[in-house]
C-alpha cells in the first residue's frame, strides 16, 4: 500500500548520503544527461498507462477539459509562487534551505500525486520507481551543495505521497475498474508529458493538466 512511497523515500535519503560524500565528483552535464535518458523511462510509462483506456474519447475529453480549468485557475503558476513564497520563508541557513528545496522539488508535481494514487487503487508501484530515480539523480545534486537537509525531505515524501495513497485505498471500493482504467490512461498523458519536459523536446504546464483528473471518473461514470 505504501511501498512505493517508501522506496521514494528511501531512495532520497540513500542518494542524499551518496551527493554528501561523492555528488561533488559528478559533473553538471553527467546529472543533466542521465535525467534526460530517464526522460525515455517515464515516457514510456506515461504510454503504456494511456493505452490502458477502453474508449480514447474519455482520456481526450478529460485532458481537455481539465487543462481549461488549469489554465484558467493558473495552477501551475500557483504552485510556483507558493513554493517561492515557502523557500523565502524558511530557506535561511543550509539544512532548512535543502530541507525546503528538496521538498517543494519532491512533492510538487504531478508524480507526487498520481504515483501514490496509481499505487492505492491497483498496487501499481512503476510510477513510483521511476520518481525514485528521478529524485535520487536530483538528491546527489541538491545534498553535495546543500548538506543533509535534503535526506530528511524524506519525511515530507512519507507524509505528502502516504496521504495519497491512504486516500485512493479508502476510495478504491467505491471505483469500478473501467474507471480506474480511465484513470489511468489520463493520468498517462499527464506522465507523457512529464516525459517530453525531461527530454527538453516541448515545455508542458503539466501543473495545469491536473484537473483532467476529476473529470476523468465523472466522464468515465457518464460514458
Amino acid at each position: 500500500m505504501l511501498t512505493g512511497t517508501v522506496i521514494n523515500a528511501a531512495a532520497v535519503v540513500i542518494a542524499s548520503m551518496v551527493g554528501i560524500l561523492i555528488g561533488s565528483k559528478f559533473s553538471e552535464s553527467m546529472r543533466n544527461a542521465i535525467i534526460n535518458v530517464l526522460g525515455l523511462a517515464v515516457l514510456l510509462i506515461g504510454i503504456k498507462m494511456a493505452l490502458q483506456t477502453e474508449n480514447v474519447l474519455i482520456p481526450t475529453l478529460s485532458i481537455v477539459a481539465g487543462t481549461a480549468v488549469g489554465e484558467i485557475l493558473g495552477i501551475e503558476n500557483a504552485l510556483q509562487k507558493f513554493g517561492d513564497g515557502v523557500e523565502r520563508r524558511f530557506g535561511s541557513g543550509r539544512f532548512s534551505e535543502g530541507f525546503v528545496a528538496a521538498t517543494l522539488l519532491y512533492c510538487i508535481g504531478p508524480m507526487a500525486i498520481l504515483g501514490p494514487i496509481q499505487e492505492g487503487l491497483t498496487g501499481d508501484i512503476s510510477i513510483l520507481v521511476t520518481k525514485s530515480l528521478l529524485d535520487g539523480v536530483a538528491s546527489i545534486a541538491l545534498a553535495s551543495a546543500l548538506g543533509v537537509g535534503v535526506a530528511f525531505s524524506a519525511l515530507s515524501i512519507l507524509v505528502y505521497q502516504g496521504f495519497f495513497s491512504l486516500l485512493a485505498v479508502q476510495l478504491s471500493s467505491l471505483v469500478t475498474e473501467r474507471i480506474i482504467a480511465e484513470l489511468t490512461s489520463t493520468g498517462g498523458l499527464l506522465i507523457t508529458g512529464i516525459g517530453i519536459n525531461l527530454l527538453e523536446l516541448r515545455k508542458l504546464r503539466v501543473g495545469n493538466m491536473l484537473p483532467a483528473l476529476i473529470f476523468a471518473p465523472i466522464i468515465a461514470a457518464i460514458m
